[in-house]
């Protein structure tokens, strides 16, 4: 496996986004949809507010945060197969050298930054904020430690398991709005996960999130295996699967 060739793909896929303006709008606009409405409902509780009714304020805001990395990534990887195959950009790519791990991991990896990147950054800056805007009651409840774990620790799991199911989503879908939607779809099981741990209906401590983490980063190893083995080269530039020649007896080789 080469780093180079990876490094490559990552470079032409970030290229690619920046020419898409539905990818750049999502990426600059969405984020801000789910971040402004939750702040300014934090922003006007008193300190004087009963203990379950910012609980759940804040499990609001949590739950949009680990929602953000769960809808952001299938926009952009769903977009990074059939979009090209839809453009003829696709089959250069897949007769060139670079082996179809290489091409898996810098396309994901190229989903994954942005992705990842804006889902801190927005967490962070809600965080500060509330820290020196909000009520103490609402700002403890915000920096508490286990809660911050899972949040920094979640983010980036689930970012990649939506960048897989999108990705192999891709592979097979012949519309990019159909791939979005469907990798969206795919990710609803995860928001139930996430509204367990962002409404405290499962109290989050680091054991626990430790523990969880390490089960969504199997199951993140376990989605690249599955979409490592759908990704047909030959189907992507002929529209038919691969076949393994035979040779019968009495047949010529």
């Amino acid at each position: 496996m080469s780093r180079q060739r990876i490094a490559a793909v990552v470079r032409k896929e970030a290229r690619d986004y920046r020419r898409n303006r539905f990818v750049v709008v999502t990426l600059a606009i969405l984020p801000l949809v789910f971040l402004i409405t939750p702040l300014i409902t934090l922003f006007r509780i008193p300190d004087s507010a009963s203990g379950s009714e910012v609980r759940g304020a804040v499990g609001t805001l949590s739950l949009l945060m680990l929602i953000i990395p769960i809808v952001i990534p299938p926009v952009i990887s769903s977009y990074s197969v059939v979009g090209e195959r839809i453009q003829g950009t696709l089959e250069p790519v897949l007769t060139t050298p670079v082996r179809s791990d290489e091409l898996l991991l810098g396309k994901a990896a190229a989903a994954f930054v942005p992705s990842v990147v804006v889902s801190y950054a927005l967490y962070f800056i809600a965080a500060i904020a509330l820290r020196f805007g909000a009520a103490h009651v609402v700002s403890s409840v915000v920096w508490h430690a286990p809660e911050m774990l899972a949040q920094i620790l979640f983010t980036p799991l689930l970012a990649t398991w939506s960048i897989w199911v999108g990705i192999g989503i891709s592979a097979r879908a012949s519309d990019v709005r159909v791939a979005q939607q469907l990798a969206t779809l795919a990710g609803l099981p995860l928001l139930a996960f996430t509204s367990l741990i962002s409404y405290q209906l499962i109290k989050p401590t680091v054991p626990l999130s430790i523990g969880l983490g390490l089960a969504l980063l199997v199951i993140d190893v376990a989605a690249w295996w599955v979409v490592s083995r759908i990704f047909d080269r030959e189907r992507l530039i002929t529209g038919h699967r691969a076949s393994v020649a035979t040779v019968t007896p009495g047949s010529r080789p």
